[in-house]
């Protein structure tokens, strides 16, 4: 009897304990007895929205800082190699003469005269298409003084400058053609594989093409595909490099389709 009653003792504790034991269990995974899990200090009722975030900025576009200092040097001196001549600027003086001039050693029609440092310009120039493409260029007309220019100017206005506005009368200018004589001083020189090489090339050695086809409005002259002005390697990679073709654009001058 007594043995009996202990064992009914042992069993209530032991029910007692398993109880106690799946509550603890309970509470620790968030689970009710009964098996209903519920959050551990929040309601259960209660959804949680996410807190927006503001969409990032977007970058700023680069900017583009234009470092070249187009006042560096003169457009007016005859002497700088920017000097800007057309038919609204002059030379000053109108008879004005280079006193640096040197022979130029290349092939020629006459014999040229140009600056000294326009003179080694086109020599590398000339020696480069040789090299480069198998090209032989020659000199048909450089420097030609006011008075040179008054017997050759001939009345249009179109195709050759008025004495005191040419720009071969600053030593810095070449008519350039083939050694073969191929449309020598001709639109159809910009078609041959001379008149290509330099269109392309002659920004390298400081030389731009100073009458392009489709900027008579702006020059005041018919194309000259023949015509190469020397500028320096600086400024003529300047232009080359943003796409501008003549002095005047480059240098916010005003156009100069007619004499003033």
């Amino acid at each position: 009897m007594q043995q009996n009653r202990r064992l009914a003792i042992a069993g209530t504790l032991s029910l007692v304990l398993i109880a106690g034991a799946a509550v603890v269990v309970g509470a620790v995974s968030g689970a009710a007895p009964g098996g209903a899990a519920f959050p551990s200090g929040t309601d259960s009722s209660a959804t949680q929205t996410p807190t927006p975030r503001p969409a990032p900025a977007a970058p700023p576009a680069p900017v583009t800082v234009d470092t070249f200092d187009r006042a560096a040097r003169s457009l007016d001196d005859p002497t700088s190699i920017w000097v800007v001549v057309n038919k609204l600027r002059p030379l000053n003086p109108q008879d004005y003469e280079p006193d640096d001039l040197v022979d130029v050693p290349v092939p020629h029609t006459w014999e040229p005269l140009l600056r000294q440092e326009a003179a080694d310009a086109i020599v590398a120039m000339f020696d480069a298409a040789s090299a480069e493409a198998g090209l032989e260029l020659a000199s048909n007309s450089a420097y030609r003084s006011y008075s040179a220019q008054e017997e050759i100017y001939d009345g249009d206005d179109l195709s050759t400058a008025r004495p005191g506005y040419s720009e071969h009368q600053t030593g810095l200018t070449m008519d350039i053609g083939a050694v073969s004589g191929e449309c020598s001083l001709d639109a159809c020189f910009g078609e041959t594989d001379e008149g290509i090489w330099l269109r392309d090339n002659a920004w390298r050695f400081g030389f731009i093409l100073r009458y392009p086809a489709d900027k008579t409005p702006v020059t005041g002259y018919e194309y000259e595909p023949w015509h190469f002005r020397y500028v320096g390697v600086e400024l003529a990679t300047e232009m080359h490099d943003t796409g501008f073709s003549t002095l005047e654009e480059f240098f916010g001058l005003p156009a100069a389709p007619e004499y003033g």
